[in-house]
């Protein structure tokens, strides 16, 4: 009877009011008037909106750079609502097996409602944030307070969304957790390993060995398909098999990231100039290539963050080469006559592949056979994709960078 009396007074008033102090009630009020689909479609979008501007925030960047607007404001709804639909049928699907009630609406209304805290939270971080920015804290959005009090309103929208669902899949809440805990640790452990294992791995640049294309502090994916799978394609380089699965031969000019020949631990980027067969060379920091030299323009100098020192900023000599399939790319030429501006002349061998820094005088590659050598086809890991963050020695974004391509 007191039950009765609970959706009663929940059904007096606003859904967005009682929720916070009767979520059960709430949501079955909800779910017997059937759940308005817009609200449902508007709460999900602004739960991952909200999620994503809170982690850029707390990543130090500014929301009102471009692209941050974009991403949070374009991003956020669409993975939202895509989300909110696979949660809808995953949960939907594996609550049903542990004798759950819930049809996929009403799962995907549990998870939409189960957002405002999370929605409220950003709103209060915001004003909190600025209020210390205006006092003069340089860091609002990093200082512990502040995480806290995202912390508290993300772990309040799970508790309510567990009691909700509860009510939806007349489980008991003990046993929700259990189903929600499998789905939602499990079920997201297994996507990104099938993700990060046959799909995309992302990698981050210690270095400036390939400035101008990538900048250390760059954060990028590789696609782990372009060339097929081998050994290390798969975490911890388990033997299970020699060579390549699938394999593709990667083309002259591809940015690929590869496990060092000396030491299979350790992730490098380069780029690839010499194939099984080629003749590579450096004369006088110029690359030749079966004996002919690469065609090569002369650029605008680089000026920047110094790929050559530890000065912040410097001008460089900068080239366009063209490789003989037609493949442009910048390099930097930081000293004239460099160690390894001229070489003697390495032949590629059979199943191996020869790769250049592009910052030629400040890169660790081919040309260092005590150090890299020449690159095994089975230890190609993927190519190089995109950059989808970039951070500089001062810890300052370099939004700019972001969503930049690598070629």
């Amino acid at each position: 009877m007191s039950d009765l009396l609970s959706r009663a007074e929940v059904r007096r008033v606003s859904p967005f009011i009682s929720i916070w102090w009767k979520p059960r009630q709430t949501i079955e009020a909800i779910v017997m008037d059937q759940p308005d689909r817009l609200a449902v479609l508007l709460l999900a979008a602004l739960g991952s909106t909200t999620s994503i501007a809170g982690t850029l925030l707390e990543a130090g960047l500014n929301l009102t750079d471009w692209p941050m607007p974009a991403i949070y404001a374009v991003g956020g709804p669409v993975l939202g609502v895509i989300s909110l639909y696979i949660n809808g049928w995953i949960v939907g699907w594996f609550g049903r097996i542990m004798g759950g009630r819930a049809s996929n609406a009403e799962v995907r209304a549990v998870f939409a409602w189960g957002a405002l805290p999370l929605i409220l939270g950003f709103v209060l971080t915001l004003m909190f944030g600025a209020a210390l920015r205006f006092i003069g804290s340089t860091s609002a959005w990093r200082l512990p307070e502040v995480n806290y009090l995202s912390f508290i309103f993300g772990l309040w929208s799970i508790i309510i969304i567990l009691l909700m669902l509860s009510r939806v899949e007349r489980l008991g809440f003990w046993r929700t957790i259990t189903v929600y805990c499998t789905v939602a640790l499990a079920l997201p452990v297994l996507l990104a390993l099938f993700i990060r294992t046959f799909l995309f791995q992302s990698f981050s640049l210690p270095s400036n060995s390939m400035t101008p294309t990538l900048l250390a502090g760059d954060y990028m994916f590789a696609t782990k398909y372009a060339y097929g799978y081998s050994r290390y394609s798969f975490p911890f380089s388990p033997p299970l098999f020699s060579g390549r699965v699938l394999s593709a031969m990667p083309a002259r000019g591809d940015v690929i990231v590869f496990r060092l020949p000396k030491d299979t631990s350790v992730d490098y980027i380069k780029r690839v100039v010499g194939l099984p067969g080629d003749r590579i060379q450096m004369k006088e920091g110029l690359l030749y290539i079966n004996d002919a030299p690469v065609q090569r323009e002369r650029l605008s100098d680089f000026i920047g963050e110094d790929p050559c020192g530890p000065e912040a900023t410097a001008r460089v000599k900068r080239w366009k080469e063209t490789l003989p399939n037609g493949v442009s790319y910048e390099t930097l030429d930081c000293v004239d006559n460099g160690f390894y501006d001229n070489t003697n002349i390495y032949a590629v061998p059979p199943g191996h592949i020869f790769v250049l820094g592009d910052n030629r005088d400040n890169s660790s590659d081919s040309r260092v056979l005590s150090a890299v050598g020449y690159v095994p086809l089975e230890n190609v890991v993927g190519r190089a994709g995109l950059v989808y963050f970039s951070v500089k020695p001062s810890g300052e974004a370099r939004t700019g960078r972001i969503g930049t391509v690598i070629r």
